[in-house]
């Protein structure tokens, strides 16, 4: 299959769908498919380059409107993705985040010219506000003649199917992975005495990733001289974790390291010892299963998909309010005390709030760090959510092209009948560009990767690419 990737969010820009679609592109590249994405420029990064495995990118020239979003005209960039598509044969587009308006033109676009379309949602909404009520009815319009569409979660295939009034016949889960080759625990980089527990954050500091709870539960330990943060990311919520942290004089306490590349996000994990977590919202958080992989205790909001996320064993569930959150640290807090069997006498003394003493010897029976990366390797990796999206495109392909007639249909059917003059006048510049380019004059892409050609070894699996692209994104990086 010829497979083309659209979203306004790829490299250099860092972000848990970015991570995504490189992974899943690279994955099928080693089983053979031809795979291409398509994304804005990025600076000075335009025109065509060449990532590992051959995976070839598109960084077309367009100007980004807001937020990493370019402006969505739905007409302007059609000649330039119908050359892509057609230059390069492709079969199938696929479109990821709800947010993307370049996912939604090509696939659009895509659409029009009879092949297949696969949407790939990463995130959840509301129903109330102006801006979900906007985003909600653009994404009905744009999925009414998708394909499939495909969900992280149980509950972000509810939530799309409710706003974006898709059929759930044509709505699959497929969770995201993780590379737990790469995420691997290194107790080593841990702290080398017997007290200090280490608490990593590694989140946007924005309101929707709960910062505010973060704020409010950081006064509460500060009674607790052993326990340090280690806070990654960036974003408008950071002045008011240093505000706290001067007022509450914690700064040799709360580490702030600011933005981190994804390569970097690992040697940062492996220095702790409980992972928290305290989004808001949530489709699947992807930090929790990195985190578990890396061997660390994961603390968690129960909100969205994040209880579908990882068993039990591996993550305590709290509201999202300020105690209960401040409920589960503290419970998390004390099973690291008896798996290091801490008998210091601050703890002993009753200081965490009325916890009973942790005895000389314990009996811990739960789970190294080692045995948790070994139950999230059986449970998220990257051959299994390839395989299962592969039956996707395969559904996907079966069914006939849309006609002209059926797309204008279905977008009756979303009650914005404006937006059928919107497909006949993308319809009509196609067919012009058919006369002024016709398709016989676009010289074709060569539909073997030379990077992966018979002659070369080919990776055995899809691991094994994803381990060397990790390997080489590290190297970059360092």
């Amino acid at each position: 299959m010829k497979i083309c990737m659209a979203s306004d969010f790829f490299y250099p820009n860092m972000g848990g769908v970015e991570e995504h679609i490189f992974n899943l592109s690279q994955c099928l590249l080693a089983r053979g498919h031809k795979v291409i994405v398509i994304t804005h420029s990025y600076g000075d990064r335009k025109g065509i380059r060449y990532m590992t495995n051959g995976l070839k990118v598109y960084y077309i020239p367009i100007k980004v409107f807001y937020n990493q979003v370019v402006l969505p005209t739905m007409i302007c960039n059609i000649p330039l993705l119908r050359y892509i598509l057609l230059r390069e044969q492709i079969d199938i587009v696929h479109g990821h985040s709800a947010f993307s308006t370049l996912a939604h033109e090509t696939m659009n676009v895509a659409q029009l010219l009879g092949l297949r379309s696969v949407f790939t949602d990463h995130s959840l909404f509301g129903f109330a506000d102006l801006s979900a009520v906007v985003t909600n009815k653009f994404l009905e319009i744009s999925l009414a003649n998708c394909n499939h569409c495909v969900c992280v979660s149980h509950t972000g295939k509810e939530n799309t199917v409710l706003r974006a009034k898709v059929h759930q016949d044509k709505v699959s889960v497929i969770p995201n992975a993780v590379d737990t080759a790469y995420f691997t625990p290194n107790p080593c980089r841990r702290p080398n005495d017997d007290e200090t527990i280490n608490i990593v954050v590694v989140s946007r500091l924005v309101y929707r990733k709960g910062v505010d709870l973060l704020a409010g539960i950081l006064p509460k330990l500060k009674h607790l001289p052993n326990v340090h943060f280690i806070i990654g990311g960036d974003g408008p919520k950071r002045a008011l974790l240093e505000e706290i942290r001067e007022r509450n004089n914690m700064q040799d306490r709360v580490i702030m390291l600011g933005a981190l590349e994804h390569a970097k996000v690992r040697d940062v994990l492996v220095q702790g010892h409980i992972f928290l977590n305290t989004s808001l919202t949530e489709a699947y958080c992807m930090a929790i299963v990195e985190a578990a992989a890396c061997g660390l205790q994961v603390v968690s909001t129960k909100v969205g998909g994040i209880p579908e996320v990882l068993p039990t064993n591996l993550i305590i569930l709290t509201e999202p309010t300020v105690e209960s959150v401040y409920r589960g640290l503290r419970e998390a807090i004390r099973r690291e005390m008896e798996k290091k069997q801490i008998t210091s006498s601050r703890y002993i003394n009753g200081s965490i709030d009325g916890l009973a003493p942790t005895p000389s010897k314990t009996s811990y029976t739960g789970l190294c760090a080692f045995e948790r990366n070994q139950i999230v390797a059986n449970l998220y990796n990257w051959n299994n959510v390839t395989e299962r999206t592969e039956k996707v495109y395969r559904t996907a392909l079966r069914e006939a092209p849309a006609t002209l007639e059926s797309m204008m249909k279905n977008c009756l059917r979303s009650g914005v009948w404006p937006f059928v003059l919107v497909i006949s006048l993308c319809h009509l510049i196609l067919r012009f560009l058919d006369w002024f380019v016709p398709r016989k004059h676009i010289d074709l892409c060569c539909s073997e990767n030379p990077f992966l050609s018979p002659a070369c070894d080919r990776p055995s699996s899809a691991e094994t690419v994803l381990a060397t692209a990790v390997q080489r994104k590290r190297e970059i990086f360092s």
